[in-house]
């Protein structure tokens, strides 16, 4: 047998270098990305998807400012019907806020509470027109943007489309009921005394339906 049949092939150094060398930019690689990771806690500040409109938020920042505003302008019930019944356009210009069909009123007065329905309860103040009758919603449901349009600081153009400009009188709603509703038992109100300060839409000078930025019950 010759020589150069037993001779054992030498290896090929060239190539177990390139791959320690692949190795080693992998691990240069990983290095890098590690550094330039962020690591988030969930529920922490930075763990918020981008920094959007959140009805949530907004409804909870601005909710006690329109309280502010209402509290600090309401009229009484009774010098409030006496302006609309002389002159409504007149009344709603002087103590209102321009909102499309009809202006928005801050009003307070104290009554008792008859049958409700819905969440809705008609309240019998007096020295009031025995043609009017006055209504607070309580929810579940809170409808209408009547608070997010009582101060006219809300404005469309502050919105990107009409959902963002809805669910924030939606969100405002919601802030009121965790603030001032989620103390009171609707179902026992009928009968009782409460005192409220809130804004209607003035549509039918006959007939408010008042949001309550506050309520108490005695």
């Amino acid at each position: 047998m010759s020589a150069s049949t037993n001779a054992i092939s030498p290896s090929r150094p060239g190539k177990g270098r390139g791959l320690i060398a692949a190795i080693g930019v992998a691990i240069v690689l990983l290095g890098a990305m590690a550094l330039d990771t962020t690591v988030v806690t969930i529920g922490s500040q930075d763990d918020v998807a981008d920094d959007g409109f959140s009805a949530e938020r907004f409804g909870a920042e601005q909710f006690p400012l329109v309280r502010d505003s209402v509290e600090e302008r309401a009229v009484s019930a009774d010098e409030l019907a006496a302006a609309i019944a002389e002159d409504k356009a007149a009344a709603g210009e002087r103590f209102g806020v321009g909102a499309g069909i009809g202006p928005v009123m801050p009003v307070r007065f104290s009554g008792v509470v008859g049958e409700g329905k819905a969440g809705i309860y008609p309240v019998e103040v007096e020295g009031l027109p025995d043609d009017l009758t006055i209504r607070v919603q309580t929810g579940p449901a809170i409808n209408g943007t009547d608070l997010r349009d009582a101060t006219g600081n809300i404005q469309f153009g502050q919105f990107t489309n009409q959902i963002e400009y809805q669910n924030a009188g939606a969100a405002i709603n919601d802030a009121m009921k965790a603030q001032v509703l989620s103390g009171i038992d609707a179902e026992t109100l009928s009968g009782r005394t409460i005192t409220v300060t809130g804004a209607f839409k003035l549509i039918n000078p006959s007939n408010w339906l008042v949001t309550p930025v506050s309520l108490s019950v005695q």
